[in-house]
């Protein structure tokens, strides 16, 4: 928020810099389960790991990156009972890319990646971080603030958190997708019968409007 990390002055050190948005997927359904706007640190995995785990009726098959907080934080929330692995993927730069200055304003290349098997005992097959990454590109074409190397990133982290939660209540309730045969993720997982029109989902952030975000949203604190 404000600026980089690296580029926040002293005097906005607690209130600017970096936020990341945290998502649990469905991949069955595409439903987000739950998301998180803050810090990406332990702290903040831990208390989006225990978030995942309220929301979850039976034992679940999970992968994540290989960010290490995981490892603690899934151990925590669901102490055992989750087939886990993590995806361990290998970036870099291409020979051809930094011949021709590609890779200045590009991500790394993926060159090669593994499984991890943490805990339990997860099917080889459905070990995949793809569709999630997927959903982290439709949140970038989706949110403006969202966008790179441009002025719409967002100023305050408020608004930001605002921003994300209608996005993903867009997202669920109403938009389509092709591979669920036209349905919204929220009618795929049996949580809705019929895809929201904006009016509905206007008229939900209307209801609300006077009461705080008390999950999914960014809150301060000291570590931040």
């Amino acid at each position: 928020m404000y600026a980089k990390q690296k580029n926040v002055p002293a005097d906005k050190r607690d209130e600017a810099g970096d936020v990341w948005t945290w998502t649990a997927l469905d991949p069955d359904t595409k439903l987000v389960l739950t998301y998180r706007v803050g810090p990406r640190d332990l702290q903040e995995a831990q208390l989006f790991m225990a978030d995942v785990k309220k929301r979850l009726r039976n034992r679940v098959q999970l992968t994540s990156d290989a960010f290490r907080p995981y490892l603690r934080a899934v151990n925590d929330a669901f102490d055992g009972d989750v087939d886990y692995a993590q995806l361990v993927k290998v970036y870099g730069t291409t020979d051809s890319r930094r011949k021709s200055g590609d890779a200045k304003y590009s991500p790394g290349v993926c060159l090669g990646s593994h499984a991890d098997v943490i805990s339990g005992a997860p099917s080889g097959e459905h070990i995949s971080t793809s569709h999630v990454e997927r959903l982290n590109l439709t949140t970038r074409m989706s949110v403006r603030r969202f966008t790179r190397l441009t002025n719409a990133f967002s100023k305050k982290v408020e608004n930001h958190a605002a921003a994300v939660a209608l996005h993903f209540a867009y997202y669920n309730f109403c938009r389509r997708h092709q591979s669920l045969d036209g349905q919204t993720p929220a009618m795929a997982a049996g949580v809705t019968d019929h895809v929201w029109t904006l009016v509905e989902l206007i008229g939900l952030l209307e209801q609300a409007e006077a009461q705080p975000i008390k999950r999914g949203a960014y809150k301060k604190r000291d570590a931040a």
